[in-house]
Order: C-alpha cells, then structure tokens, then sequence
C-alpha cells in the first residue's frame, strides 16, 4: 500500500508540473503577441516607431518630371509661400476659417472634399486637389463642384501605376484623359511609377516598416502632406488631430469625413486600421506619428486642433 501511494503522488506531481509548464508556456505565447501587435503598431503615443537617423530632405528629393500631365505637355510647376491644407475632418466644422483658408496663397484639398455648403468652415478656393484613384469616378461626376470652379486649379492623380499611369489601358485611365481633354481650365497630372516607389521607400525609411510586408495602404493625406511639403515654404494644416488623439480616453464621437455627417467614426476608423493585422490598412496614426515630426523640419503648423 506504501508503495501505491507514493507512486501516486509522484503522479500527482508530474502531472502539475506539465500543467504549469504548458500554461507559463501559454502565457509566454499570448505576451508575445501582444508586444509584437504594440511593437508594429503603437495607437496611444507619438513617437514610438522606428525611423533611420538620417532624414529624407523632402525640398530636395522630388524632380518635377515625377508629375506627368495626362493631356499635353504641361509641367507641374506649382510654387507656393503659404499653404493652407484642408483635411476632410469633421473637426473643421464651425471653425470659421473659411475666409482664412482663402486668403492663404495656395489652398490644397484632398478626394472629393466638397466647398459647397461649407464655405464658412473650409472656404470655397482651391489651387491643388490630391485625389487618389479610389475616388476619381465620385470627382467626375460633380464637374459643377470640383471641376469648373477655377481656371487655375491643379489635380494630381496617384494610385497603382496599372490603375492611371498612361501604360494602364484600364478604364480608370481612359476616363481621366477625356476629362482632361475636356476641362482644360484644370491642369491634370498623374504620379510617375518611380515616385510611387519613392512614396513606399520614404513611409518604410520614416517608420522602419516595409509598407507591403506590414500590409499598409498609404493614405491620400500621406501623399498630400509631402506634396505640401516639395510645394511649399510653410503649410498650415486645418483639421488635423494628433497621432495621440484616439487614447486611453475616447473623446466624443466625431465623423471622419465633414461632409458625411453620419458616416463613421473618426477615432473607430483610426484605431481599427491601426491595429488590422488582416488585409491591407490605412495606418493613419502611424503616418501622423511621422507629420508630427516633420512639422519641426518643415514649417507645418495645425489648426482645428491646434498640436
């Protein structure tokens, strides 16, 4: 019976010990996880990614010839001394700015940002619209508000070179030509294949993550944002939050785009491409991460919030 029993409880005590071995290694697993979600992408604080310690000189490193006209033998020769960029944030909304934003000598929109209705918030003139290729169809069909406005407006096009570069044959391409045929009033450009590879190389060399391999789609407002800056001396930016603004503390619900009252949430749409680990993401605060370290080396100022 002796012999029974503490055969038994060494059992007993083997079996605890592969028990606790496979929960602390359990344990290991999930912390493990945890930190890579947090090391690939961190959503509450500024700063926290990776970036090479030699800076890209944004003034310096774009040739003119990587904007290509769509119709004609334009070049893009935009210069400005003041930039207001106008973000698509509900958080200009009863800023009252508009009259400000117009008297900035280059005004610079994104998509398909209407004026109409808001120019008491955003103001009602526009030099350079940066439209991505997701969004060409929803600008063409309102000429009245994006095309006809102005007799010195630019558009700049960007998206896969197989979309809207004039190699692509594609339908998208087609329609972009016989707009600009069209409206000759606007000056159309589309973003060369190599400056669409230097886009990805400077969000890896900025951030230390190949945009690819991390699954991230760039956003219009990361296309914008340089383009401001090869453009112009100083850029005033309206609309903005912070890479910190979407913490620990959720403020209040606000719609991510001004002119889409019940559209969804700017803090859901942040977070949720943030921390998407399946399928292509935005990364909106990473890219933020990255404005905010720019404005120090560029002259970029925010406003509606200030930051």
């Amino acid at each position: 019976m002796g012999f029974i029993l503490v055969d038994t409880q060494v059992h007993q005590s083997q079996r605890m010990v592969v028990f606790g071995a496979i929960f602390l290694l359990t344990t290991l697993l999930i912390l493990y996880s945890s930190n890579s979600g947090n090391q690939l992408y961190n959503t509450v604080g500024a700063g926290n990614y990776h970036y090479a310690s030699k800076n890209t000189n944004l003034k310096t490193w774009s040739t003119r010839d990587a904007y290509v006209p769509v119709y004609g033998n334009k070049t893009f020769l935009l210069h400005c001394g003041h930039c207001a960029l106008v973000t698509s944030s509900s958080h200009v909304l009863g800023s009252r700015v508009g009259r400000e934003i117009d008297r900035s000598e280059c005004v610079i929109r994104m998509n398909d940002a209407p004026t109409s209705g808001f120019e008491r918030d955003v103001g009602n003139r526009t030099t350079l619209r940066v439209v991505a290729h997701s969004s060409v169809f929803r600008v063409v069909r309102r000429p009245a508000e994006f095309l006809n406005l102005s007799t010195d407006m630019s558009i700049v096009f960007w998206g896969p070179p197989t979309k809207i570069g004039k190699d692509a044959k594609g339908t998208l391409f087609r329609l972009i030509q016989r707009v600009s045929a069209t409206y000759r009033n606007v000056s159309f450009y589309t973003i060369t294949p190599s400056k669409m590879k230097k886009f990805d190389s400077l969000f890896q060399r900025e951030t230390g993550r190949d945009r690819e391999k991390s699954r991230s789609w760039l956003s219009t407002g990361w296309f914008t944002m340089v383009i401001a800056i090869e453009l112009c001396d100083n850029v005033k930016v309206y609309g903005m939050v912070p890479p910190n603004y979407c913490g620990r503390r959720q403020p209040k619900r606000m719609p991510y785009h001004y002119y889409k009252p019940r559209g969804a949430d700017e803090c859901a749409m942040y977070l949720q491409n943030e921390r998407g680990r399946r399928g292509n993401h935005h990364r909106f605060i990473t890219e933020k991460q990255v404005f905010s370290r720019w404005a120090k080396l560029y002259n970029i100022t925010f406003s509606n919030p200030t930051w």
